[in-house]
């Protein structure tokens, strides 16, 4: 006797049977089946509602089903999808130059990914050629992408099971991670110049002549939203320019005004040689990512071959898509709506630390941010090791699951977990998200040591 089974059962199975999950074990999976998504929500297809209170992949900024990036969408697919990058489009002209307009600095012209990874690809690469030097410079605790030069790049446990083959002339070096200190600073200002020394310290052993450039998120997503100290950007780039070095600005996480400022630089003040762009630039409607490049870089290759190029580089759908989601974005203030939100979120999580003892740090930049679960304020012990395995995860699963069960998608990652909202989120949508949290973080109060 066959078995009949519902559409979502089926949907699920051919899922799971005949795709691959990121960063996951294939087996014993249970994926959210999701179905439709609007605003701050999303629903499953039995009806249950979850509010998104990591815009996904911290790139959905003007919340879900925007209809006027629907309507952009669908009026370029009428007058032209696709041609060949190495033609001009009305929509990528335009794109590119809005880009230059938002961009802090001579940042001017715009080499279109179709995704992260790729921007710091391309930056990797560009940075190489247009210096003539090979070494990048980068955080141990940081994220850069998936594919080998990117995954080479961060420092996310993610890529050890890949070590082996990646790419050559990385160095790491450490954070100015104030909460665990690597050189055990009594103020932020102390690891801020210790960071800065160690820095100094590796370019003079790596040969600055070698070094082509420093790699930093414009603000630190997730690793843990690693909070630089006051002055630190600034430092880096000063000592940059003091050794002729380039500097990359990875804005692929903190970029269009999920920092409450364009671009997490900005929010310090500076403006690197190349910054990397993607999530979202198109607020994840259509994929879409790039490097904007300062002028005098640009300028180099008016008479050198540049010799990069991706089959989909400047898809006008997808540069259809940005340009509505910029123009949103303008139009409805979403980048100072988005610092006003973020302050609310601060306010709101000083009551949420004195409430449960597991909190032992809140680090937040706009509205990217992410709170540190310990089982001790006092020794700092996380609830969950970095890199954790999952035997070392079983009071953050428990959390996890409940915030799943409440009504809740957002990223717990270790003992971290992660407050980075849609930008377009109100106030009540907050104090919604911030009640789910709550609870659930209680699992975790019941497991901190006196």
């Amino acid at each position: 006797m066959q078995t009949t089974i519902s559409k979502p059962e089926q949907i699920l199975r051919q899922n799971l049977e005949y795709t691959f999950f990121s960063w996951s074990k294939q087996g014993g999976l249970n994926p959210i089946n999701a179905k439709s998504a609007k605003g701050v929500y999303l629903y499953d297809r039995a009806g249950k509602k979850y509010i998104d209170f990591s815009s996904q992949l911290m790139n959905v900024n003007i919340g879900h089903g925007d209809q006027r990036v629907t309507e952009a969408i669908a009026k370029q697919m009428s007058e032209l999808s696709f041609v060949a990058p190495s033609m001009a489009t009305e929509v990528r002209g335009a794109l590119g130059e809005k880009l230059a307009q938002i961009t802090p600095g001579s940042l001017k012209k715009t080499f279109f990914t179709l995704g992260g990874a790729e921007a710091i690809e391309n930056a990797i690469k560009l940075a190489r050629l247009y210096t003539g030097r090979h070494k990048i410079i980068t955080h141990y605790r940081s994220y850069h992408g998936a594919t080998m030069g990117a995954i080479s790049a961060g420092g996310d446990p993610r890529k050890l099971k890949v070590d082996a083959n990646q790419v050559p002339n990385i160095v790491h070096v450490e954070n100015p991670y104030f909460y665990r200190c690597p050189w055990y600073s009594n103020t932020w200002e102390e690891c801020r110049d210790r960071a800065i020394q160690n820095m100094e310290n590796v370019i003079k052993y790596e040969g600055p002549e070698n070094i082509a450039a420093i790699l930093l998120e414009g603000e630190s997503g997730t690793s843990g939203c690693i909070k630089y100290p006051e002055g630190y950007w600034k430092k880096v780039k000063a000592l940059a320019d003091k050794y002729d070095i380039l500097t990359i600005g990875d804005e692929v996480m903190s970029g269009f005004g999920r920092t409450g400022d364009w671009f997490g630089v900005s929010t310090h003040g500076v403006a690197p040689d190349i910054l990397c762009i993607a999530k979202g630039l198109t607020s994840g409607y259509l994929p879409l990512g790039g490097i904007v490049v300062d002028e005098k870089i640009a300028k180099a290759f008016d008479e050198q071959y540049l010799p990069l190029g991706l089959t989909y580089s400047a898809h006008a759908v997808s540069c259809a898509a940005a340009s509505a989601v910029l123009g949103i974005m303008e139009e409805e203030n979403i980048v100072s709506r988005a610092r006003e939100t973020g302050k609310y979120i601060d306010q709101k999580m000083k009551a949420m630390i004195d409430k449960h003892p597991s909190i032992g740090d809140w680090r937040n930049t706009g509205m990217l941010g992410c709170m540190e679960i310990v089982k001790n304020r006092g020794t700092k012990e996380p609830m969950a090791p970095w890199n954790a395995p999952a035997s070392e995860m079983v009071v953050m699963k428990k959390v996890a699951a409940k915030i799943r069960e409440l009504g809740m998608f957002t990223f717990v990652k270790w003992n971290f977990i992660f407050v980075a909202p849609p930008l377009i989120s109100t106030q009540a949508e907050i104090d919604e998200g911030m009640e789910i949290l709550s609870k659930a973080i209680r699992i975790a109060d019941e497991h901190v040591k006196a």
